[in-house]
Order: C-alpha cells, then structure tokens, then sequence
C-alpha cells in the first residue's frame, strides 16, 4: 500500500496539488496537533523598527552605495529591526498581545499572519511594568484569534504548547509541562511576579507568543528565559495579561496601586533589635487611616520580607513588586511581627492622583501646576525639603524621568516616595541646573 501512494503523492505534488489530508480521526491527530491547528493562524510574526537618524554620508559612500535609507542633504536613516511574536485575541477588532519590550521604541510595526499576509500595526497600549503591549491590526478584520483561557486552574506538570517566531524561524512549535507557578523574575527594569515557568523551549523571537494549554485556550504570553539555565521559561497569566488589556484599552494605563503606608529600609542594627537574621525586607513607619494595609491589621513596627513569596528586599523592592500587581489581586504578605512570622491578606487599592498629590505636597514640600516647558512652581513649604526653589522654577526632570505634566510628576512620586533624595533638574532664567531634595 505504502509503494503505492508514495508515487501518488510525488504525482500530485508536481502536479501542483495537495496530498491527501492525514487521518484526522487517527493516532497521529493528537490533542497537540489539533490546538496548534486551531491556534498558528492567530500567531503573528512582530517586526519593530526603529529609524535612527544617522550623520551625513561620506564620499565613499556616495559614491559606492550604502545600507542606508539617504535623506535630502546626504543624510542617511539606519533601520534597526526587533523580532518578536504576538497573537490575535479578537479578531473583529483586529486586536493582538504582545510584549511591551518587543515594540519599545519602534517606529514601524508590522504584523505577518501564517498565511503570508502583512499588515501595519498600531499600538493601542502598553505597560512596560507587567511587559505586555496591546496592537490593533490596521486595515484587517474577521481574523483569525485565539480564545483566551483561564489562568486560575492552571495544575502544575499539566501539557503546555509554545508557539513563536525563535531566532526568525517562524511558527515554531515547542511543548513542555507547567514546572511551576507563581515564580518572581528580576532585571534592571524591575520585578516580574506571578509567572508561569516551564520547560517548553522558548528562545529569542518567541516574546510575546502565546502559551496553550492542551485545549487550544491561551494561558499565558511567553515573555522572558532564564540564560543561566536550559529547559527554563516564563510566561504572564493570561488573567493578569486580561486586566491589564482591559486598562490599557479602557484608559491608556494600568491603574497604579498602594496599600497605604510608609516603609524604610531594615539596616543591620535595626534588624538586631527586632531580632531578625538579616538585614532585609522593610520596616512599616506609617500606616494610613481605611487603607488595605488599615484594614489589614498591619502596624507601625511590622517589617514586610515577601509578597505573593516574592521576597522584598529593601523600599525599592517594594515599589517595583506593587507596581507588577492588578487592582483585583489577592495578596498574602508575610510579616515579622514580634519576633516571629505572621502572614496577612489584603488586596491593593488605587493610588489615586489626588493622593498622590497630597502626600508629594506634604513630603517634598512643594506645589506646582503644568507650564509649557515642565512643571512649574507655586510655592514651597518654608523650611521643607524645597525651600530652594523659587516661585516660576521649572522642574524638568526628577531624575531620569522627564516631567512635562502632573500625571508625570506623581507618577515619579509614586516610584520615589521613599526615597531619602531624588535629584531634580530645575531651569531657572533660562538655565538649568541640578539639585538634591533630601528627605
């Protein structure tokens, strides 16, 4: 039978026709190959481009031709070009997820579909805290798309699929299992919680695909690999990835959060009084009143080492673990209370601007209303950490964030509450000079 249809495929295949389909009833069709069927038409190849103006073009290269887009004047455009992966959650709208780090700075998106076709996409939104980016596909409707899962159930050792673009190779298909939940992941960017680890390959390129559970449903975007290690990946719930689109389409931001206190940093003598073996986690100074932290029963004298068994290190930590968290989230904090572990549960509750506002006023000491070229100075608490500055001062920069609005200057607030000092680039009569406001 087999010397019989082999011939008759190489017929059909010159012929320009497809061979007859496998067996779909078969043991060959198996739950893996069905949800990689049902799912690789709402994977999407990402191409980012970032244009970067370059100098002026040297004789040589007028003269022999360059790699370079030329500009009028004998200026030349470089293309530096990002891949990555993404897929279409709603094809309606045309609506995908991706990695907030896949397109970071593009200047050019470009969605490739399985089927060869390519089309401009737009960001709708994205947070580079939690590393998910919304696209809308310009110009395409009735897409394929891939139906999201639920996150909740996820049962360790459980059969996972992987599938993304690694190193251009597109649609590549991995599986693994589950290896874990709840991992917490650092870089220089901040602290990632939450994730899903597992073993299914996952290399450069593969950002932002889609993990699937062996239902087809999507359970998570693959977002980072461990480079110390092989065979170790992660990926953003797709519960947590939900809200986040939910906010970014809804508001064009994910909601900032607090549990209403202020924390200092654990020194070693500090530790040493409170009986504890090192010098980590942070020590609660100020609880306010009807806040999740209130609510919770924590008090002034309470030091925080883990959320969601993410350890918290210092203030920063602390910062950077609520920053990676939704409004819904349930979080248990273990406590050092008395010399000894206590644990609590609370969920966070919005950082809303007009607080944020109040506590920036009361602690750095200063007013200001947005100006033309930054925030600008009404008045300074006499005495206060801003005593320095002059009513008309222009703040510019806390830092190396840029400050060109209110919404700006709280969210940096939000980041350096804690801070003993922030540096602020103030301009002053035309000039500009820098400054510390010490805590």
């Amino acid at each position: 039978m087999h010397r019989v249809l082999v011939p008759l495929f190489l017929f059909l295949a010159c012929l320009g026709l497809p061979a007859p389909a496998a067996d779909m009833s078969g043991p060959r069709f198996t739950p893996v190959v069905r949800a990689v069927r049902a799912v690789a038409p709402a994977v999407i190849n990402i191409t980012s481009t970032h244009i970067i103006e370059g100098a002026r073009l040297s004789p040589l290269e007028r003269f022999f031709g360059q790699d370079f887009f030329s500009m009028p004047g004998g200026q030349r455009r470089q293309k530096r070009t990002s891949l990555g992966s993404g897929v279409i959650v709603d094809g309606a709208r045309g609506l995908a997820l991706t990695n907030a780090h896949v397109i970071a700075g593009g200047d050019e998106v470009v969605a490739r579909l399985l089927d060869g076709r390519e089309f401009t996409a737009i960001v709708r939104g994205a947070d580079p805290d939690f590393d998910i980016a919304v696209l809308e596909i310009v110009g395409a409707r009735n897409l394929p798309e891939c139906k999201m899962g639920d996150s909740s159930d996820i049962l360790p050792g459980e059969t996972v699929i992987a599938i993304g673009n690694p190193f251009g190779f597109t649609h590549t298909v991995t599986t693994g299992v589950v290896s874990a939940l709840g991992r917490s992941i650092r870089n220089e960017n901040g602290v990632f919680t939450d994730l899903i680890q597992t073993d299914a390959a996952i290399n450069p390129g593969n950002s932002g695909g889609p993990l699937l559970n062996i239902e087809g449903r999507l359970i998570g975007i693959n977002t980072a690999v461990d480079a110390r290690a092989e065979g170790i990946g992660f990926a953003i719930p797709i519960n947590k990835t939900r809200r986040v689109m939910d906010d970014l389409l809804a508001q064009g931001r994910v909601a900032p959060l607090w549990l209403g206190m202020m924390v200092q940093d654990v020194d070693s003598r500090t530790a040493m009084a409170l009986g504890l073996r090192d010098a980590a986690g942070v020590l609660v100074n100020t609880v306010f009143a009807d806040t999740p932290a209130a609510l919770a029963g924590i008090a002034p004298g309470d030091v925080l080492l883990n959320v969601n068994a993410a350890p918290v290190r210092d203030r920063q930590d602390y910062v950077n673990v609520l920053r990676n968290q939704t409004e819904d989230a349930s979080l248990t904090l273990r406590i050092w209370r008395n010399e000894r572990n206590v644990s609590v549960s609370l969920k966070p509750a919005r950082f809303e601007d007009e607080t944020a506002r109040a506590m920036m006023e009361q602690r750095w000491g200063m007013t200001a209303r947005e100006g033309r070229d930054g925030m600008t100075i009404v008045n300074t608490r006499r005495g206060g950490p801003a005593d320095f500055l002059r009513r008309g001062d222009v703040i510019v920069a806390v830092g190396a964030a840029r400050v060109k609005t209110m919404r700006d200057l709280l969210n940096v607030f939000r980041r350096e509450r804690f801070a003993g000092q922030v540096l602020l680039l103030v301009a002053r009569d035309g000039r500009r000079y820098y400054a510390r406001l010490v805590l």
